[in-house]
This record gives C-alpha cells, sequence and structure tokens, in this order.
C-alpha cells in the first residue's frame, strides 16, 4: 500500500471505524437535498431545512474541536448546511419577496 492509503487506513477516524463510516453514509442526506433542488419552493419545508442546516453548523464545528480532527465529517456537514441555507433561500422567496417581483 502506498503511505496515503496506509494512512488513511490507520487513521483513528479512518475506514475501519465508525468515525469514518457514519460521515460518508450522511452524505445520502445531503444527495437527497440536492435531489429535492428541482422540488418547488411551495413542497419545502421549513422545519426539515432548519434542521438540516443546523445540524450541518453545529457538527462542522464540533468536527473541528475533537481530536483527531474528522475531515469527512466536516465536509458533510458543511455541504449538508450549504444545501439546506439553499433550501431555506428558496423558500423564502416564494414565500416572502414573490409578491414585490
Amino acid at each position: 500500500m502506498s503511505s496515503r492509503v496506509a494512512a488513511l487506513w490507520n487513521h483513528p477516524a479512518g475506514p475501519k471505524t465508525i468515525h469514518f463510516w457514519a460521515p460518508t453514509f450522511k452524505w445520502g442526506i445531503s444527495f437527497a437535498n440536492i435531489a429535492d433542488f428541482s422540488k418547488p419552493p411551495e413542497k419545502i419545508s421549513y422545519p426539515q431545512q432548519c434542521a438540516v442546516t443546523c445540524t450541518g453548523i453545529i457538527w462542522s464545528r464540533y468536527s473541528t474541536v475533537i481530536n483527531p480532527i474528522n475531515w469527512n465529517l466536516f465536509s458533510v456537514n458543511i455541504f449538508m448546511a450549504g444545501t439546506g441555507i439553499y433550501q431555506l433561500s428558496r423558500k423564502i422567496r416564494q414565500d416572502y419577496l414573490k409578491d414585490k417581483e
């Protein structure tokens, strides 16, 4: 094995631990949120998107203060926060700014 693959394999948050697989499967939530970009804004849920956004923000911060830093957890949560913010902005534009246009 190359040194980079060996380093990843033996990392405390590597593929031999739940600290790797939980964030990896969490990417499914982000991809589902991307699939919902084509959904009409009136079908977007405020509580769901607030939960996705807050989860992304809170766990992004947490992933940088734990030791060792879990970059997989950080990246998935930054992505979750971004997709949640985008969906919330679509919903807010639909509900509050549509009448002004």
